[in-house]
């Protein structure tokens, strides 16, 4: 543990801040008692009864009488938290100036992906978010430790808090907190557990002080204080627009030079950070400065307002409250008013009955499918057979009573049946879903504090990155489909994203997400997982509508399947393509256009070759002229050599650099341009003079115009 280095200074800041902490209680007093009972009343059940007042149930259990909770408030609460589960706001960051990059922005975002998949930040957000519906006020916090204990690495976490009650934010303005200017996080610790766990502290004097507050008779308060301090700086910028702050500059000899040097713009500038320390009971055990410069402590509220100085915070529950207590009441007193009644018995006469008193004293627990009675007296005359009582009758003011109740429940929270998944008068999809949307816009600001909070969680953590990862390492960051990627980290590069090439030749990215700046907003709507799935659909639905679509984009259909062996799928699929429907991998260089445009002609006079044989033999069939046989034969033979090296430019080109491909295909065109005009004769391509054609025979074998390929093996 640090030494105290000044007691009367230490003394002041212990004083500083119990003040503080106690300017917090007095303020969010009142709200925290109605937070506790509100919490209390969400969570009711027939068990601990919460949703009743103790006075009047202790009574009612006295009395023997019933005392029912049917807790229909969960179920409009977790509406409202199951909703933010599958709907969960994700932090997108976005270069600011020009020293920022859009691929840096990239790691930033793969990196905060990583720090909530490795500290199980979705159960933080849903725990406050859940806590905020129920009662008004929930909190998760950010926090840092070493990476593994045999690394002097450190990580960023992200961490639940189980009770929201303590923590404590002092005075802001923000709904997320960003502007409070100190924080706690606290705990009652009973004395010997605080002596098992800080031994060196000095706990010599508390015997002598009265109890109070943070130093009980059996307990000790053990709180982490966040302060926020402003230090006063000189922001300078040099003639090339660049800037830095005084502070910076170590050299003394410079430091004279810049502040003589007029040339150079300086204004005063205030430096944000935060302190933290560690107060048990009335002194400091542990201090240090906390890496950024927000108070890593977020809040969740529900709705919130300051009425005279006092805060009136609430969630979901509270507007429900009355509405719930009637419909438990008018449950009870329908279900006691029937109880009452008890099962209704027989009316019969005692001679009707005579003899078989036995089984008509066990006719409510007999399976008996009769019950004999006498039916005459000695005197033969007839007995009035027994006869059952009316059966107990609900009163109809105990059912109106529960179906008011619950409808102003529904009034209350602004959730009506289509919002709870009951059928209602509308059909259409459409009309449905617009009913839904009624409910969520009625509590669509719950959602919406969990996204700003989520988005200040997001500013904390990109002013932390850089400052906790000021080491050369390699970061592990998550893709927002979860696959696992890396990314290397260089602190000390001059710029945000640079490019270098390691000893295996690959280009490699170095990022440093020091240089520049960032901003934060926030994305709400279904998860991954959830567009996935909502995509494959899509994409099936229009497959079986235009199945020429799987030809195409099979590859990309599989893509966003999640059975076993879809992406294995997805890659043979791709295999298909034809070569201009696939994607360039990344880290492959494009081909250059002139040279894409020098394949497409090679493949254009290929298939105009082809056509030139197919026209050929239609001739040569319907003249029956040996001689367009033979020429035939020719452009076959060079059309088949020709669409070899057309194949092996095709498959090479997927192989071989841009340079090597464009290389390939000059080479071609050479071969190409040696290669004789298909019309001609072996003699004539030697330079070997042959008799002139008859006139008659050669208009009969003439070939259609532009069939043939011209002497570089390319179309006109």
């Amino acid at each position: 543990m640090a030494k105290t280095p000044d007691p009367t200074a230490d003394e002041k800041l212990v004083e500083e801040c119990h003040d503080e902490f106690k300017r917090c209680e007095d303020r969010e007093s009142d709200a925290r008692t109605k937070w506790r009972a509100d919490l209390r009343f969400a969570n009711g059940d027939p068990d601990n009864g919460y949703q009743w007042d103790e006075k009047m149930r202790s009574r009612r259990e006295a009395d023997n009488r019933p005392c029912l909770t049917i807790n229909k408030v969960k179920q409009h609460n977790r509406q409202i938290t199951n909703d933010a589960r599958q709907n969960k706001p994700s932090v997108r960051v976005y270069p600011v100036d020009d020293g920022a990059d859009r691929e840096t922005a990239d790691i930033f975002n793969g990196i905060i992906r990583h720090i909530e998949a490795n500290s199980n930040a979705d159960t933080a957000y849903d725990t406050a978010a859940e806590f905020a519906v129920d009662a008004g006020l929930g909190y998760w916090r950010v926090t840092t430790d070493y990476a593994a204990d045999d690394s002097f690495d450190q990580e960023i976490y992200i961490k639940a808090v189980a009770n929201p009650l303590n923590v404590y934010l002092g005075r802001h303005v923000e709904a997320d907190g960003s502007d409070a200017r100190c924080g706690f996080i606290f705990e009652d610790m009973p004395k010997k557990e605080f002596e098992r766990k800080y031994p060196d502290a000095d706990t010599s004097g508390w015997s002598d002080n009265a109890v109070t507050d943070w130093i009980g008779e059996d307990t000790v308060r053990v709180a982490e204080y966040f302060k926020i301090v402003e230090d006063e700086d000189t922001l300078c910028a040099g003639p090339d627009g660049q800037t830095f702050k005084l502070s910076e500059v170590t050299d003394r000899e410079m430091l004279k030079a810049i502040k003589a040097d007029e040339s150079i713009k300086k204004r005063k500038v205030s430096v944000r950070k935060c302190k933290w320390y560690l107060v048990a009971g009335d002194q400091i055990i542990d201090r240090k400065d906390w890496a950024g410069k927000y108070i890593p402590i977020v809040r969740v509220i529900g709705e919130e307002v300051e009425i005279d100085g006092k805060v009136d915070r609430k969630g979901h529950t509270r507007a429900m409250k009355d509405a719930q207590r009637m419909y438990n009441f008018w449950t009870t007193a329908a279900v006691e008013f029937v109880a009452l009644q008890g099962k209704q018995p027989y009316i019969a006469g005692s001679e009707a009955i005579a003899g078989h008193e036995e089984e008509w004293a066990n006719l409510n627990t007999s399976n008996k499918p009769y019950i004999p009675y006498n039916s005459v007296d000695e005197a033969g005359n007839q007995i009035p057979r027994p006869e059952r009582q009316q059966p107990p009758v609900m009163a109809p003011a105990y059912m109106t009573g529960m179906q008011v109740a619950s409808e102003e429940m529904k009034m209350a929270s602004g959730q009506y049946d289509a919002s709870m998944g009951a059928k209602s008068n509308e059909t259409s999809g459409r009309a449905i879903m617009a009913r839904q949307r009624e409910g969520d816009n009625a509590t669509f600001h719950f959602i919406d504090n969990v996204a700003r909070a989520i988005r200040y969680t997001g500013k904390i953590l990109v002013d932390l990155i850089p400052k906790i990862y000021d080491t050369e390492r390699v970061v592990r960051i998550l893709g927002e489909d979860g696959k696992e990627d890396k990314a290397q980290i260089n602190p000390n590069q001059p710029q945000a994203m640079s490019e270098q090439q390691d000893e295996k030749g690959e280009i490699q990215k170095i990022y440093n997400p020091s240089v520049g700046r960032y901003d934060v907003i926030v994305a709400v709507g279904p998860s991954y997982s959830t567009k996935r799935q909502e995509a494959f659909q899509a994409l099936t639905e229009m497959t079986s509508r235009n199945p020429q679509l799987m030809a195409v984009a099979g590859d990309l259909i599989m893509k966003a399947a999640d059975f076993p062996m879809a992406e294995q799928l997805a890659e043979r699929l791709e295999k298909t393509l034809a070569p201009e429907l696939r994607d360039e991998k990344e880290g492959q260089e494009a081909i250059p256009p002139q040279v894409k445009a020098q394949m497409q002609q090679m493949e254009q006079a290929l298939q105009n070759a082809s056509q030139m044989v197919d026209e050929l033999e239609a001739s040569a069939k319907d003249s029956g002229i040996e001689k367009d046989k033979l020429q035939v034969e020719r452009v076959k033979a060079n059309t088949s050599a020709y669409d070899a090296v057309t194949k092996r430019l095709a498959v090479l080109k997927k192989l071989l650099q841009p340079e090597e491909v464009a290389g390939l295909v000059a080479e071609t065109k050479r071969e190409a341009m040696e290669q004789p005009d298909p019309g001609m004769s072996p003699s004539q391509s030697m330079g070997v003079p042959e008799a002139p054609p008859d006139p008659m025979q050669a208009e009969q074998t003439q070939a259609p115009q532009g069939a043939f390929l011209t002497p570089e093996g390319f179309p006109q």
